[in-house]
């Protein structure tokens, strides 16, 4: 079987050849290791600089060439591929600090190294339901966003299976508006703004979803988190209120384009896994089996209808053996692949920290472990 056909097969409940796998994302430090070259794909602070030097095509192209490069290099069978910035001028903005700047509205945004180089504002807008894009205010992705994807498709697209991961998922807008204390605490008090938000969110989430199936993408992923270790943020009847329509009508989306639809959330999430179902996701990412979202259990009441992507812990990759990495890879093989439905990933993403003996030890096992004609005899 090919690469893609592997993934096909566990997607739709059926035992492929052997049990597939790849991974969402690569730290920078961590993918330029494995590659023994530099890129700019994932390097934080270096990418930052990069684009504001000017130096928007390399990033582009850095990322098109290392997704590749990373399929290749550890024989995944799928790979995602994330947006690229749009081809535009761009320069240096105005500091406020050594990791800290004020974008072109004057907002302050500061870069969190320790926190996986994410970037977020310093502080949030006061804002109310008027100060919300209109609902029906066209969107258009910016066909430059997606050069990545579009290179990858080219090189890979005939054999092995590519995921776009959206830019905004919309379903749970914080992000994008007033932070996740605020935004839960409107679910209660300003049912207005939370519900426009989502509408408004949500239809640009289905413009990229259009626009990367378009693109060549077997699959797309969208990214939103609803839960905690302890459980769901907003309890599980406001999910059920504010954010579960819009999944329904993202896996539509993806479906009516002839895609199909990953979702990915992490933390304990056991309370909303039968709406998830229900809303017609076809594969859930984000499994955490060292907060109690073990794949026996999960297999046993869901393996008739969810696909799973995971199966090793983030931390095990970080601070655990190589042994301790094979344990897991062989328990989610051997309890959630038969019959299919088994992707072997980590929890999230290949974080700062991942130790590439630990990452190859995983590799190691998904071949030793996942062979199906082997395991039956």
């Amino acid at each position: 079987m090919t690469p893609k056909q592997r993934v096909v097969a566990a997607i739709e409940l059926r035992e492929p050849d052997r049990v597939p796998t790849g991974e969402n994302a690569v730290d920078g430090h961590l993918a330029e290791q494995i590659l023994g070259h530099p890129t700019l794909y994932n390097a934080g602070w270096r990418e930052l600089e990069a684009l504001w030097e000017g130096r928007r095509n390399q990033i582009a192209a850095d990322y098109g060439t290392t997704h590749v490069e990373l399929v290749h290099a550890l024989q995944w069978d799928y790979v995602r591929v994330p947006v690229v910035p749009p081809r535009r001028p761009y320069s240096r903005p105005q500091m406020t600090g050594p990791r800290s700047w004020l974008d072109e509205g004057g907002r302050e945004l500061r870069f969190y190294p320790e926190a996986g180089n994410i970037v977020e504002p310093a502080s949030r807008p006061e804002m109310t339901v008027d100060d919300l894009p209109d609902v029906d205010e066209p969107f258009d992705v910016d066909p430059s966003e997606l050069e990545a994807i579009r290179y990858v498709v080219q090189q890979l697209g005939d054999t092995h299976f590519i995921v776009g991961r959206t830019p905004v998922d919309g379903t749970f807008p914080y992000r994008e508006t007033v932070g996740i204390e605020d935004f839960l605490v409107r679910m209660a008090t300003d049912v207005d703004f939370v519900q426009r938000a989502i509408d408004v969110y949500v239809n640009r989430s289905i413009a990229y979803i259009e626009a990367m199936l378009d693109a060549g993408c077997d699959a797309v992923m969208t990214t939103d988190d609803y839960a905690s270790n302890h459980g769901v943020m907003m309890g599980p009847q406001r999910f059920r209120r504010f954010i579960l329509p819009g999944i329904v009508r993202q896996c539509q989306a993806a479906h009516r384009c002839g895609g199909y639809f990953i979702k990915h959330t992490d933390g304990n999430v056991w309370a909303i896994l039968d709406d998830l179902v229900e809303a017609g996701i076809d594969a859930w990412h984000g499994i955490q089996p060292s907060i109690g979202m073990d794949l026996r259990a999960l297999k046993k009441r869901y393996g008739q209808r969810l696909c799973f992507f995971g199966g090793v812990n983030c931390e095990t990759l970080i601070a655990g053996t190589p042994d301790d990495v094979r344990r897991e890879v062989r328990y989610a093989i051997e309890q959630a692949a038969p019959g299919g439905g088994l992707v072997v990933t980590c929890g999230n993403v290949l974080q700062p920290g991942t130790k590439l003996e630990n990452y190859l030890a995983g590799r190691q096992a998904v071949r030793h472990f996942g062979n199906y004609a082997t395991r039956q005899r």
